[in-house]
């Protein structure tokens, strides 16, 4: 039936050439008119969906705490101390200008101007900004200083232990860009520094920078990838028809995937992004057809025939090889990770655009080249072997003739691997997104080197009683947590009401250090915070407690992106209220961005491990319905696993993380590393069907498909090799990993596949092949 259908439809297209061209245009118009409503999305909250407890319960903590997603760290860094006029001028002119920028949340921008300073007047509280007016005196200059270096509530978090670095805080609205609101910071910058060093870092500059230099990124390479591809293609058959013809089967599933994406409301996210390049490079799966063309028409001279002929031929392997790659991305579907969900069905749709593209356009375009245009293959394979055997040839001669010799070559590969799988490291970290050199990530290696970290983390407290928070022992607790994980070097900052009650303890007895502690009453708690409550800003008590005082939220600085980082912390802080837990049965629960980090981190590698399981076994069941054989179909399985197994085998040994870029590659290459076996499998039963010679038919499918499969994966490589001159590390990632996938899983199907049949023929081969 499928080779019916095949007939059928490229019988249509070489029949009427001029209809599959017009309604493929008409087509494509339609889709490409969705593109000017094209969205971005990097924001890492988006990556779960709405309904995920995660994203509810931060949403959550973030409402009750009157905290803010999306802050943007300015950070002034001066080696000879910033506690010096020029500098204090400059930063309380930048807190003036940052607090009327559209976009900015001006209540809540925090700098030395606005951080309230809590100190005694009497026996009043007093709480008024650390920097009310500019010191004109040394004296007055060296009373500042003191006053920042000497209270806990500002080293590491407003300015560093040595008083050379601060920061100015500037949360912005949801809704707000943060890269565009940072460049217009950076407009207000003096063009003449001086000793003063200017960074902007934090988690909205670092997404939105990302979203547009990715889209940049795309406009880029994708042209360039597919000059490169062009260049290839003419190379290897010395006609621009052919060329034509290939990228316009690669434009047509661009165009009608991503406006398909673009026309259902979907924003593209980093994953998607990359979707051009990948199309691109699956549709080089034409080259098969380009080849048997080439071949069949050198042989009969009739184009009609020979288009025929090929289709009739290729159809099957690349219907099987293409629904293989569809499947491997569809199968991310099932990952609950959105960006990459959205990316497989989008690049599954396109393979599947390639697929159709295959049996319509390209026989459409073939069958209007003029004849005298058309590469010819001198002679046909079986007369020029006879005398003068191609390289390939000799190849195929090789792994049949050693064929246990590169088993046990392949076997020793396939245990080295196996120990770099027990080594992978799963980790994420967007900062990491960036090169070194990159000002994102300069910006934050240096803050988190001075202040207390640019990644933030909270651990809420909640007990079921009303006041609990003013407990002394609840306190205490709380305290406790504060220094156990202040032992690890990562956590920069804690924070908490803790650091408020103690502080107002201190002040209100004469700044005797001795009582900078916890009282022992909780009535002697609660008037702290009431006074604290009427006199400071009304988030500064409204980010550390709620106001039934049942819960308490634990602020916490990183001075790394790393999901391990966070994951620590859960485990230590789980350690210590095992041994020392909290009053009346309370919990505590993380929250924030590098919770949120973490918790998508694991979710690409569960839900890439399902998604690549699912894929695996979908993919063998196409391979056994394909090859109507189970051990057929595990010999076509073969090159794919063995091309997964030491490519990530080689990233555990080289201490790589299996980050997200990595861990969604790993089901990418699932279809697409198959296409090559399924090509040499299904060609060599068709030749052994023909011509019953084992050795013969090997040599032949290594020498006359076996060119059609390089060429495929050079072009393949080609595509993707032009990403490694990328800026962002995912893209040099990719393009990296796929070119190693295509040269791998091509050298694995022509080298092991004859070797395999030919030490395996007496089980494949008993019956008929079908």
């Amino acid at each position: 039936m499928l080779d019916r259908s095949i007939k059928r439809l490229t019988n249509f297209s070489v029949t009427h050439p001029w209809w599959v061209i017009g309604l493929t245009v008409v087509a494509t118009v339609a889709f490409a008119a969705q593109f000017p409503k094209i969205t971005i999305d990097t924001d890492p909250k988006h990556m779960l969906p709405v309904t995920s407890p995660v994203r509810q319960y931060n949403d959550q903590v973030e409402r009750e705490f009157a905290l803010h997603a999306d802050v943007i760290a300015l950070g002034i860094v001066n080696k000879q101390g910033i506690v010096n006029r020029t500098t204090l001028s400059r930063i309380a002119e930048l807190t003036r200008e940052i607090q009327k920028m559209p976009g900015v949340i001006a209540r809540d921008v925090m700098s030395f101007t606005t951080i309230d300073n809590v100190t005694a007047q009497g026996s009043d509280l007093a709480v008024r900004p650390v920097l009310e007016r500019i010191p004109e005196s040394a004296a007055d200059l060296e009373a500042l200083r003191r006053t920042l270096l000497e209270n806990p509530l500002f080293i590491n978090r407003i300015v560093s232990p040595d008083g050379t670095a601060t920061a100015i805080y500037v949360p912005i609205e949801p809704t707000a860009n943060g890269k565009l609101i940072a460049d217009e910071i950076r407009k207000l910058l003096p063009p003449d520094p001086g000793d003063d060093q200017y960074l902007l870092a934090g988690d909205p500059i670092a997404r939105d920078t990302f979203g547009a230099e990715m889209f940049r990124q795309m406009g880029l390479f994708s042209p360039i990838a597919g000059l490169v591809m062009c260049i290839a293609l003419w190379l290897m058959f010395r006609s621009v028809p052919m060329v034509v013809a290939n990228m316009s089967v690669a434009l047509v599933s661009i165009i009608w995937s991503m406006g398909l994406l673009i026309g259902l409301r979907y924003p593209v996210h980093i994953m998607s992004s990359m979707s051009p390049v990948f199309l691109m490079a699956i549709a080089t799966d034409s080259v098969h057809i380009f080849n048997e063309f080439a071949f069949r028409f050198g042989e009969m001279r009739d184009k009609r025939r020979a288009l025929l002929d090929t289709m009739a031929t290729v159809g099957k392997p690349i219907f099987y090889s293409d629904v293989a790659t569809a499947v491997g991305f569809a199968s991310l579907a099932t990952a609950t990770i959105v960006p990459v969900k959205i990316f497989g069905l989008v690049v599954g749709f396109g393979t599947l655009v390639i697929l159709l593209m295959s049996f319509t356009l390209v026989p459409a375009i073939l069958i209007l080249i003029r004849e005298e245009r058309i590469p010819k293959a001198a002679r046909s394979l079986d007369e020029s072997h006879a005398t003068h055997p191609s390289s390939l040839a000799r190849l195929g001669e090789v792994c049949v003739r050693r064929a246990g010799m590169i088993a046990l070559i392949g076997g020793a590969f396939f245990l080295v691997a196996g120990i770099g799988l027990s080594r992978i490291r799963v980790n994420n970290n967007m900062v990491h997104w960036f090169k070194t050199e990159s000002a994102v990530r300069t910006a934050d290696r240096i803050m988190n080197e001075r202040l207390g970290g640019t990644s933030t983390a909270y651990l809420v407290s909640q007990s079921e009683n009303e006041d609990a928070m003013k407990d002394p022992v609840m306190l205490r607790g709380i305290e406790g947590l504060q220094r156990e994980l202040e032992k690890d070097p990562r956590v920069g900052k804690t924070f908490s009401v803790v650091d408020y009650v103690r502080r107002i303890n201190r002040v209100l007895h004469n700044d005797d250090p001795a009582f900078e502690r916890i009282p022992d009453s909780a009535e002697e708690v609660g008037q702290y915070l009431f006074l604290f409550g009427t006199s400071a800003r009304p988030s500064d008590l409204d980010n550390v407690v709620d106001y039934p005082f049942q819960k308490a939220n634990l602020l916490l600085q990183l001075k790394s992106w790393d999901a391990g980082v966070m994951r620590d912390v859960i485990g230590r802080t789980e350690a210590y209220l095992a041994a020392h837990p909290l009053p009346g049965g309370a919990k505590v629960r993380p929250a924030g961005v590098a919770y949120f980090n973490l918790v998508w981190s694991d979710e690409v590698l569960w839900g890439m491990l399902e998604s690549f399981l699912a894929g695996l076994v979908l993919v063998l069941i196409l391979l056994v319905v394909q090859t109507r054989s189970l051990f057929w179909g595990i010999l076509t399985f073969l090159p794919l696993l063995f091309t997964i197994a030491l490519i990530y085998g080689v990233v555990g040994l080289v201490g790589k993380d299996f980050d997200m870029p990595v861990a969604v590659l790993s089901t990418l290459s699932l279809g697409m590393a198959i296409d090559f076996a399924i090509h040499f499998v299904g060609r060599f039963q068709q030749r052994y069907r023909e011509h019953p010679n084992l050795r013969e038919a090997l040599v032949w499918t290594v020498a006359r498909p076996g060119k059609g499969i390089f060429f495929n994966a050079i072009l393949f490589a080609l595509g993707f090799a032009v990403m490694v001159f990328a800026d962002l590390t995912p893209y040099i990632t990719v393009g990296v990993f796929m070119v190693a996938i295509m040269l791998l899983s091509a050298l694995m199907s022509v080298i092991y596949l004859p070797g395999l049949i030919h030490l395996f023929h007496r089980v494949l081969l008993k019956g008929k092949l079908l």
